[in-house]
């Protein structure tokens, strides 16, 4: 989302690379590097202005100590006053009512309905909530059906009414039957128009005025940049919104709106969503979006997604047949699936601090590991088991089963073995790290 933004920061930072220390004279000229890569960036003019304002403000106050060169204190300044800006902290959903009532709003193509789906599913998977989804939109045939699949999907039940036409009713029912039947969570996805007008603004705000929810939550399409802050500004002043989401991350966008957002409409961003995966959804964290688009990764996002896909009971087995010498191609694929639970692969490479950017045009599809998976697939589940009995013979058969090569099954299994190596002697505490100069 943030590449160009940060390569251009980075240019913007080496103006500063080897001076002695900061002047109004070399700050100046970084600073004006900086707002252009902003307003470039999508971020809005007072925004970008006001924002290199305080930053020069911050920097020329600062005492640069001799441990630290110019370009790293300003690249920390920047990184505080952009976590600032975009919110400082963390804000957490309100999940305050009997049942809590989330109402979702936004423009037709924005997300809302996938996000609902999402929203659900984070809900029940990580907060232990019982969530019960209601179609509202009665304008768009296929949203009540996309509703229904996602809720398949995730195992949530979806709420509907066929033939009722007042999404206000639907909305009320759709509470009642959530208090009747234990749900514990209410997410009411609402119609949608191709921009705004005065019949969808009666309309969401009849809903919001009927069903007094714990939450509204705006989503907007992070692709639209700055129009995606304008339709959240003029949203903002009828409905009073608690927070926005912002989907898309994943497609061509320059990121300004993620920047601005907070700025022009004084709500906080709650939830930031890529992809079609029902767990690809991120709770925002200003700080950690800013060391991402400074360039620094984001290892905490990374380890709390590894957390998720944890399991104690299964480490300790695995680390029991490591040290037996016991690991195999089934320990291997389980191992292959937790990575894939995470999340997109090239999105978890980008919050590994300097790796990202190498990897930037490298193609990483959600089917990295199909040739792999084939490869071990097409072992019999007696070679899954017992590696070591793969043979020249074994390894033609597989490889011409799994259509991949001869160099590639040997490739996998020289990796298997180097892997198995490590891992073994990890587990053993064997391992140890070279000492790191300082």
């Amino acid at each position: 989302m943030f590449d160009n933004l940060t390569d251009r920061l980075e240019r913007s930072f080496k103006i500063l690379k080897g001076e002695g220390r900061i002047t109004e004279i070399n700050v100046a000229e970084t600073l004006k590097e900086i707002r252009r890569a902003l307003i470039e960036a999508d971020v809005n003019y007072k925004v970008a202005k006001s924002f290199t304002d305080e930053v020069k403000q911050k920097a020329l106050g600062q005492n640069v100590l001799n441990a630290v060169k110019p370009g790293q204190m300003m690249t920390k300044i920047m990184r505080d006053e952009l976590a600032i800006l975009m919110g400082g902290t963390a804000t957490d959903i309100n999940l305050g009512g009997s049942p809590a009532v989330i109402l979702i709003a936004g423009l037709q193509g924005s997300g809302k309905t996938t996000f609902s789906g999402k929203l659900a599913n984070m809900l029940k998977n990580k907060k232990g909530r019982s969530p019960l989804l209601v179609a509202c939109d009665v304008y768009r045939p296929a949203a009540i059906e996309q509703l229904k699949i996602l809720g398949e999907q995730i195992a949530v039940p979806v709420y509907t009414e066929d033939g009722n036409q007042n999404p206000v009713e639907i909305a009320k029912n759709g509470i009642r039957h959530a208090k009747e039947n234990a749900f514990d969570t209410v997410i009411i996805d609402t119609a949608g128009r191709l921009a705004i007008d005065e019949q969808m603004m009666q309309e969401i705000a009849s809903i919001k005025a009927e069903v007094n929810p714990s939450e509204t939550l705006f989503v907007v399409d992070a692709m639209t940049g700055q129009d995606a802050v304008n339709t959240a500004k003029e949203f903002n002043d009828r409905l009073d919104f608690d927070g926005v989401v912002l989907t898309k991350l994943d497609g061509d966008t320059r990121g300004g709106a993620a920047i601005s957002i907070r700025s022009v409409v004084t709500k906080p961003l709650k939830f930031i969503s890529s992809g079609e995966k029902m767990d690809a959804l991120d709770v925002f964290h200003p700080e950690r979006m800013a060391d991402r688009i400074l360039g620094m990764g984001d290892v905490v996002s990374l380890v709390e997604r590894a957390q998720e896909q944890y399991d104690e009971k299964q480490a300790r087995e695995m680390k029991k047949k490591l040290i037996k010498d016991k690991f195999n191609f089934n320990d291997f694929l389980a191992q292959l699936n937790q990575i894939k639970k995470m999340g997109n692969m090239k999105d978890l490479i980008s919050m590994i601090p300097g790796v990202g950017k190498m990897m930037r045009d490298v193609e990483i599809g959600d089917d990295a590991f199909k040739s792999v998976e084939a490869i071990i697939y097409s072992m019999t589940p007696y070679e899954r088991e017992n590696p070591d009995v793969l043979n020249l013979h074994r390894r033609e058969r597989i490889a011409k089963g799994s259509g991949t090569s001869m160099v590639e099954v040997n490739r996998l299994l020289k990796q298997f073995e180097q892997m198995k190596k490590m891992m073994k002697m990890a587990a053993s505490g064997k391992l140890r790290m070279p000492n790191m100069r300082r």
